[in-house]
């Protein structure tokens, strides 16, 4: 059976939250994979105005949330508003009843309504994010990050990091080759890490930046060699210093986090897409050793290359 996604839209609702999870979700992509998603929106009984621009009816209500696997609240409300209670009792009730949900930008407070981040960090778009810790001092509010998994629930910012929090999603269900495939159709970066800033500081124009950025590309395709942050630091002509606040002005993470997320990726590629023993693969990483694959593996996506390759090995 199909992986049923339900978007839950409230009065309001802008056209881009809600965009975002229908392209990625409800667009068949069969032919990347056998069995795609099925997308229900589901609307109040008279509808929900989208954008002030025109209103919306399907045949799917709030009462449809409870059946499905994944259950997405778009930005749909005014912050200083309560969100519809019909609304949070369907989310509070689809959540307990196993499904995964999730929020673009102030349907965070909808998820925090129902109870879902007591205790929890969270996201939402940082003109809002002061407004939620406010009003739910139980939430830690991470008022700079795109988006924030905490398993059965996940929580982003607002517009393109929506995009983000779908493809992170994607990602978890279809592996990453699948993810990095729909976000080229979408014309879309394939993978922004969660915790990367929301609004980046203007990169000087200068000469060193074009060089950092030409090392990021040099290293992607010498993941396999011994690299260090000095040697990335002499290779851009700059100062350990210097390439330190570049990438993480660029990136969100610091030079060797960032290069350790590269290989990271580089091997779910192999696990889904080869059946090279994990030790050759750490070894095409960089990593060296499969103990030191599995242990950045771990800490980076909560799992085993083994249980990774089970789970995402893709038809070749």
């Amino acid at each position: 059976m199909a992986h049923v996604v339900a978007i839950a839209l409230s009065n309001e609702v802008p056209i881009f939250e809600l965009a975002a999870p229908c392209a990625i979700f409800g667009t068949n992509r069969s032919d990347l994979v056998g069995d795609w998603y099925e997308l229900r929106v589901c609307t109040p009984f008279e509808g929900a105005r989208v954008d002030r621009w025109f209103t919306a009816a399907t045949p799917y209500t709030y009462a449809d949330l409870v059946a499905a696997d994944t259950v997405i609240v778009p930005a749909c409300h005014d912050d200083a508003l309560e969100p519809p209670r019909d609304l949070v009792d369907a989310i509070r009730l689809a959540s307990r009843r196993g499904a995964r949900v999730a929020s673009i930008c102030t349907g965070a407070f909808v998820l925090a309504a129902a109870g879902l981040l007591d205790g929890r960090r969270a996201a939402t778009h940082w003109m809002h994010a002061g407004t939620l810790a406010e009003r739910y001092p139980r939430i830690r509010v991470d008022s700079a990050a795109l988006y924030v998994d905490e398993g059965d629930v996940l929580t982003s910012a607002g517009k393109s990091a929506g995009t983000d929090l779908c493809l992170h999603m994607v990602r978890q269900d279809y592996g990453a080759t699948i993810a990095n495939q729909v976000a080229r159709r979408l014309v879309a970066p394939p993978h922004r890490e969660g915790h990367q800033r929301q609004y980046a500081d203007p990169i000087p124009e200068t000469a060193s930046n074009d060089v950092v950025g030409d090392t990021m590309d040099w290293v992607l395709t010498h993941l396999d060699e011994p690299l260090t942050v000095e040697g990335l630091a002499r290779r851009s002509g700059v100062s350990v210093r210097t390439l330190h606040r570049q990438l993480v002005t660029r990136t969100g993470s610091k030079p060797l986090d960032w290069l350790n997320g590269q290989r990271v990726r580089r091997a779910q590629q192999l696990l889904e897409t080869t059946d090279l023993p994990i030790e050759r693969i750490a070894t095409d990483c960089g990593f060296g050793s499969a103990a030191t694959l599995r242990r950045h593996f771990r800490d980076a996506l909560a799992t085993t290359p083994d249980a990774y390759r089970r789970t995402f090995t893709t038809a070749r």
